[in-house]
């Protein structure tokens, strides 16, 4: 006699506020270091005698690969749950961190620093956390609790880019790197919390979105304008966040502004975006997430103008770090958002990668570019008002956006 064991649900233990608060963990501690790159690259390069182009170039080949291996992870994610992509991308992740005191060549420093960071970053981020949560939670609680995981990755930037100085200070940059490859491996225990595929089945809502197939997913997902349109608008966001982040540090100390000053200027960036991540969580399932979208691009362009215009002081530094920490990352929540009201969540991990992967392109060019530019014409000036006119660009795309879910592929064909 032929007997079928019943499919498990998750232990009861594996409670949603638990898996929540997991996730948030590792959103706050993939960013942290993520986010405290430019406080190594005046040490770096000068103990390396490089210039800032070739730090910026690893960073760059960082943000890329981050992107590229997105829709990939996102796959996998929707295919075997988030824990063992999320853990496979913490031990990337730390690997790189751990190797980079050793890269001594320009190939060894993209290797570590680009490749592997990059990586890792792609599955041990918040994209991996954002389709877990979607797709565990109903829908009514996913916009909050994708604001929530932005707001975790913004506190490990408050609490990481400070304590990435300090260790800078008291035990020199190459052991700081180490110390933030052992806080990753946290991460990696950490994910044993999400279930997997069979067990969230059984206990979690029921996954929205027809399965049309992968490749029949992506295909729908470029048809439709709306989609092509936010993926455009992302772009802008990568750009913007990644040339700060990592240059900040470095163009505000040529400006006299103390390297403690500069490590809190990105900390501040951290601490207002929690509030602002959060924030738009909650909005984004309340009013419009294209017009929420709108006003964070337009406001972005005016504060970086408004900053660059002005002198740089420690009372612009900070004002500027409140203003854009509010912005920083609270275009995520409308965006996975759209998508996930679009399509719906059966290929949610997919389609935001592809979506992030635009950001991360973006973030390639903000930083090679920020880098490049500086060494040829000693300022960053150009791609200061580079992103400023990329945030009015991003204000016009997202504006003609339809909030309401897509034409099946099948009808689309059919009306063709």
């Amino acid at each position: 006699m032929t007997t079928t064991t019943p499919t498990q649900p998750a232990p009861s233990w594996r409670t949603p506020a638990l898996i929540v608060v997991c996730g948030c963990l590792i959103s706050m501690l993939a960013f942290g270091p993520r986010s405290s790159v430019g406080l190594f690259i005046g040490p770096l390069s000068e103990t390396r005698g490089w210039g800032r182009d070739v730090f910026a170039l690893a960073i760059a080949i960082q943000n890329l690969l981050w992107g590229a291996g997105g829709p990939f992870a996102g796959a996998l994610t929707d295919r075997y749950g988030p824990a063992p992509v999320l853990a496979s991308g913490a031990v990337l992740y730390a690997a790189g961190l751990a190797l980079m005191p050793y890269a001594t060549t320009h190939i060894e420093l993209y290797l570590t620093a680009g490749v592997l960071i990059g990586l890792g970053l792609s599955g041990a981020s918040f994209g991996i956390i954002i389709a877990g949560f979607t797709r565990l939670l109903p829908p009514e609680k996913r916009s909050w609790s994708v604001g929530l995981a932005t707001a975790a990755g913004s506190l490990g930037q408050f609490l990481f880019a400070p304590l990435s100085q300090a260790f800078i200070a008291g035990f020199g940059w190459q052991t700081a790197l180490l110390l933030l490859a052992a806080s990753m491996l946290l991460a990696v225990g950490l994910a044993s919390v999400f279930p997997g595929p069979r067990a969230s089945a059984a206990s979690a809502p029921a996954v929205t979105g027809a399965d049309i197939g992968f490749v029949a997913a992506v295909r729908q997902a470029f048809q439709h304008r709306s989609y092509v349109l936010l993926v455009s608008g992302f772009f802008v966001c990568g750009f913007q966040l990644a040339f700060i982040t990592t240059h900040l540090p470095p163009y505000l100390t040529a400006a006299g502004i103390s390297p403690t000053l500069a490590a809190w200027a990105l900390a501040l960036i951290g601490l207002f975006n929690v509030i602002g991540s959060y924030s738009s969580g909650v909005l984004a399932g309340k009013v419009s997430k294209r017009y929420l979208l709108c006003a964070n691009y337009f406001s972005r362009g005016i504060a970086t103008a408004v900053f660059v215009l002005l002198p740089v002081t420690p009372v612009t530094v900070v004002a500027y770090s409140a203003v854009m920490g509010l912005l920083w990352l609270s275009t995520v929540p409308p965006t996975s958002g759209l998508v996930a009201l679009m399509f719906g969540t059966r290929y949610m991990g997919t389609l935001y990668g592809f979506a992030f992967f635009s950001h991360q392109v973006g973030g390639f060019l903000g930083v090679w570019l920020g880098g490049v530019l500086y060494e040829r014409t000693g300022s960053y000036d150009v791609v200061w008002w580079l992103g400023v006119a990329l945030a009015m660009f991003a204000t016009i795309v997202h504006w003609p956006i339809t909030e309401k879910p897509a034409p099946s592929l099948a009808a689309s064909e059919a009306k063709a």
